[in-house]
C-alpha cells in the first residue's frame, strides 16, 4: 500500500482509497479529494509538513498525517 505522503515531488496519482473516518474522512472528501482523482505532488515544504499538491485544478495544502490516509497507485 502506497500512502501520498510517500509520493515524491513531481509525480502525478491516482486516488484508490480513503482511509480514516468521521470528521477527518469527511474534510478531506471536501476538499476534493476523492476515490478515482488525480493529485500532483508540487512541493513539500523546507521542514516536510505541509504538502502542496494539486487537485482538480486548484492548488492544495495537506498535512502529513493526512497525507497518510490517501492510499494512491
Amino acid at each position: 500500500m502506497k500512502t501520498l505522503r510517500e509520493t515524491k515531488i513531481g509525480q502525478t496519482v491516482k486516488v484508490k482509497k480513503l482511509h480514516g473516518e468521521g470528521a477527518v474522512k469527511r474534510r478531506i472528501m471536501d476538499m476534493g479529494i476523492t476515490k478515482g482523482v488525480d493529485i500532483y505532488v508540487r512541493k513539500v515544504a523546507p521542514l516536510g509538513d505541509p504538502i502542496e499538491l494539486t487537485v482538480r485544478g486548484y492548488e492544495l495544502s495537506l498535512r502529513k498525517a493526512d497525507a497518510e490516509m490517501i492510499e494512491v497507485e
